[in-house]
């Protein structure tokens, strides 16, 4: 976006489309290929920052991003970001001076000390542009004006605004005009003091100005609450200007849908439609919200951006489905329409604005969801890994002078959890005239003429789908041969045309984008990629492998195959049967009874010899073949030995008095308020808890990284996320062990520091006994349901080992407290054995 009183559109246009037959991978180097080796590579710098739903503008030759939590950042050339605001640090806020009494007026409705924000602030998701014909207080004209959004529930937001001077501020207070979540008659919200009634709203006084017609009784639902269902919650605003130079602002996030609005350019705020009506295809017009252009009734979509292009004569309206955590699918979507206020439709013709009862999932063209770029054994760069999860809340940037515009937005990865950053990705309008998003992020690269020669070769490829779920896309092996075919693990078609426009059909489906060199964050190397969209309005990206011959492939894979340590295993052995390029990798095994074909471990009992299994690897791609040899010693169980046993006999003692007594929580682990009592138990008695309270373990009673719990549960009622037991080295630092997790309701332990997921597949019944047990060895995770194993993995992180960690049962930070009875919690260090499981699970 070009934050300037007109936008600029690109002047890039693109193209691609598929189809494929079975043809192997491979091939001499290319002429090309050769040029393009000996080239000397200047490795193009990063400097990241964290902007959460960053907005860019760009002011005297710097590009600035602002965001939410009162984030904010700058950048000479959209690669290295320097960030410059303090967050909400007040008296002295960067942006906005003394933040409380700056915004005073918006927080009087939410956003400060106030229901969910009790105890701190919540100012999201600012725009920043110039506008030249606002008329100051002292009557010059001109001013930076930031739109943003104060927020204190699901539903109850405010937009504001505030001018300056100068664009890294301070920001003065001008107006709050857009208000939301309100009610018909008085009301309160928990842990608020804000009277929720519409008439502590601004919409009264608009009404005594002559410029609503009244109150809507379309706003509330029968009992007199707020209908959001259909009505906006007022986030996320964001400013754009038509082909007449008229000023528009959109908002709206979930609930009942994205509204944009008139501005009067002069005083910056909404130009109300008065009274309700209909647009001629349908839509909602509201006299306070104005006109409804996408989403409602409750469906994900947040975060709305619009742009016109100049070159393709289009609107386009991005926004972001799912959850903005880590494993919430959080995905950038486009529509386009030919006016600002709609129809916005995407690229199968579907509007924006869907009926109810409608999931949103197959609406809108999907630009970026979750990816990873997961290179496989033999793949130049293997084991380095790149991708994103949960991108999205994006603006975009069209550059005045070159025409090339930049789609930004924040991202979290695979495997980092919450952590999150700031990303800008290069964008090209198709020949269909919709925007493709470049497969890696900017690093300078221009288009430039393609032959055809350069784009013959190897790629991996990702298809992001229409989905809003959690999985992560991972790529597949396909070629684009030299006859215009492509092969491999998806078969189709491939044309250029033009400068650099691509045409594919893959598996029967057309993609219409753009081939250009891309900077490979992995192999470090400017390589061949395509970015296309699908009639069905999916993105496709290709990423170019150097090229190989199946000899020298198989070396690669050869050269790369790694077991790690294999000296002392004591878990499963992740054999891998799929290499670089389709290459096939099958295991033999010189002993099936210790570890299997598939890598499946059973372990000597305990005070019996290690074992020693030979492990070969086949390595097969075409007439090409080697083998591998590994040879694996696995170790026998060793009994964990028991270092704190909680059993409830009418108190909160340790049994072995190795560490203190448990003392009562209210309904978070940092809380004091709360009642614990006792019940029949498996042994004895048990502790009861009654959905508000919980029980704080001594601290540090996990010190390592090898350590086992088990524990009995009965849980009244099952809630997702509600823990059994809890560890935390901080709030960024924890695991839980939950009988109910997300996924399918199955029980699972979690850890937030990558956000690792051990699903057990089995679904823990409510008011019955049932016996939970993890055991974590220096990495690998084990988890046991009544006994039997249910979960195996590795790469599981290292909380305790070192820390002072806080433990609870049936609390954590967050979520809903364990309602149910436990008894005989066990705390061990080492892994249990099968021996130690079977006796724990007998009641």
């Amino acid at each position: 976006m070009n934050k300037s009183w007109i936008q600029k559109a690109t002047a890039l246009t693109l193209m691609i489309s598929l189809t494929i037959p079975a043809i192997g991978f491979g091939g001499a180097t290319s002429h090309a290929e050769e040029y393009e080796l000996k080239q000397a590579v200047t490795s193009p710098t990063f400097s990241n920052v964290s902007v959460h739903d960053p907005s860019i503008i760009k002011a005297g030759g710097t590009f600035y991003v602002f965001g939410s939590h009162i984030s904010a950042a700058k950048s000479q050339d959209l690669m290295n970001w320097t960030s410059f605001a303090n967050g909400y640090t007040t008296p002295g806020n960067t942006i906005y001076g003394d933040l409380s009494k700056n915004l005073a007026g918006s927080f009087k409705w939410a956003g400060e000390n106030d229901a969910d924000s009790k105890g701190g602030f919540s100012v999201w998701a600012p725009d920043v542009i110039w506008n030249p014909k606002y008329v100051n207080a002292d009557g010059t004209k001109g001013a930076y004006t930031i739109y943003y959004c104060t927020s204190s529930t699901y539903i109850r937001s405010a937009i504001g605004m505030a001018v300056s001077q100068k664009i890294e501020g301070p920001y003065t207070y001008v107006d709050t005009m857009i208000y939301s979540g309100f009610t018909k008659d008085k009301a309160f919200d928990n842990n608020s003091t804000v009277d929720k009634k519409w008439t502590n709203t601004n919409i009264q006084t608009l009404i005594n100005q002559k410029k609503l017609s009244g109150e809507s009784s379309a706003w509330f639902n029968a009992d007199g609450t707020y209908a959001n269902q259909n009505y906006p919650n007022a986030i996320d605003p964001t400013i754009f200007s038509d082909t007449k130079g008229k000023l528009w602002m959109t908002y709206g996030s979930w609930s009942g849908g994205i509204f944009v609005l008139e501005i009067d350019a002069k005083t910056g705020k909404p130009i109300y439609p008065g009274k309700d009506g209909q647009t001629k295809d349908g839509r909602l017009i509201d006299r306070y919200f104005g006109t409804k252009v996408a989403g409602g009734y409750g469906q994900s979509g947040e975060g709305p951006y619009i742009q016109y292009n100049k070159e393709s004569g289009y609107y386009y309206l991005y926004m972001t489905y799912g959850g903005l955590a880590a494993n919430g699918g959080y995905n950038m979507r486009v529509f386009r329409a030919t006016k600002p206020d709609g129809p916005y439709q995407d690229a199968k013709g579907q509007q924006a604005t869907w009926p109810a009862q409608t999931s949103n999932v197959t609406y809108g063209n999907k630009l970026i969801g979750n990816y990873l770029w997961d290179s496989k054994v033999g793949d130049p760069g293997y084991g380095e890994n790149f991708g994103y999860v949960s991108p999205g809340h994006n603006s975009v940037y069209t550059d005045d002078k070159t025409g090339q515009t930049f789609l930004v937005f924040h991202t979290r990865f695979p495997a980092r959890g919450e952590e999150h950053e700031l990303r800008i990705h290069q964008m090209y309008i198709n020949k269909e005239g919709w925007p493709v998003v470049s497969p890696y992020r900017y690093a300078g690269e221009t288009l430039a003429k393609v032959s055809e020669e350069m784009v013959v070769g190897d790629y991996q490829f990702i298809d992001h789908g229409n989905d809003s779920s959690a999985a992560i896309k991972n790529t597949q092996y396909i070629r684009l041969n030299k006859d215009r075919t492509i092969s491999g693990e998806l078969q189709g078609t491939w044309q250029k045309k033009g400068t650099a426009d691509a045409i594919l059909t893959i598996d029967g489906v057309k993609y219409t984008g753009v081939f250009v060199k891309d900077w490979n964050p992995v192999t470090k190397q400017y390589n061949m990629t395509f970015t296309a969209l699908s009639t069905n309005g999916t993105m496709g990206w290709g990423s170019r492998l150097v090229e190989e011959s199946d000899k020298q492939v198989v070396a690669d894979v050869y050269s790369d195959l790694s077991l790690g340590d294999v000296s002392n295993v004591i878990s499963n052995v992740q054999l891998p049967t799929v290499a670089s390029r389709g290459t096939s990798v099958v295991w033999t095994s010189s002993n099936p009874a210790v570890v299997s074909n598939t890598g499946v471990v059973t372990r000597p009992q305990a005070g019996q010899a290690p074992a020693n299994v030979t492990l070969t690897a086949s390595i097969s791609k075409g007439n090409i073949k080697q083998t591998k040899v590994f040879q694996v010693t696995v170790q026998p169980f060793v009994e964990a030995t028991l270092t704190a046993q909680y059993s409830f006999e009418h108190n909160l003692k340790d049994t072995t008095a190795t560490f203190g007594q448990g003392t009562v929580t209210g309904d978070r682990l940092d809380s004091t308020v709360g009642t614990i009592t006792y019940g029949t138990g498996v042994s004895g008695q048990s502790a009861v808890f009654n959905g508000t309270s919980g029980i704080r373990l001594p601290q540090g009673l996990i010190s390592n990284n090898s350590y086992s719990v088990a524990v009995w549960v009965k849980p009244d009622q099952l809630t997702t996320y509600s823990p059994a037991f809890f560890g935390a080295k901080d709030t960024d630092h924890w695991v839980s062990l939950i009988p109910r997790g997300a996924t399918a309701d199955k029980a699972m332990v979690w850890s937030g520091t990558a956000w690792y997921d051990g699903v057990t597949g089995v679904t823990i019944p409510a008011n019955q006994w049932t016996h939970l047990a993890f055991s974590v060895d220096e990495g690998s995770l084990t988890i046991y349901v009544n006994g039997v194993q249910q979960f195996s993995g590795t790469n599981f992180p290292d909380i305790f080992t070192g820390g002072n960690a806080s433990f609870g049962l049936g609390v954590n930070y967050w979520d809903t407290p364990f309602k149910g009875q436990m008894d005989e919690l066990r705390i061990y260090k080492g892994s249990l054995t099968p021996a130690q499981l079977s006796q724990l699970a007998k009641s």
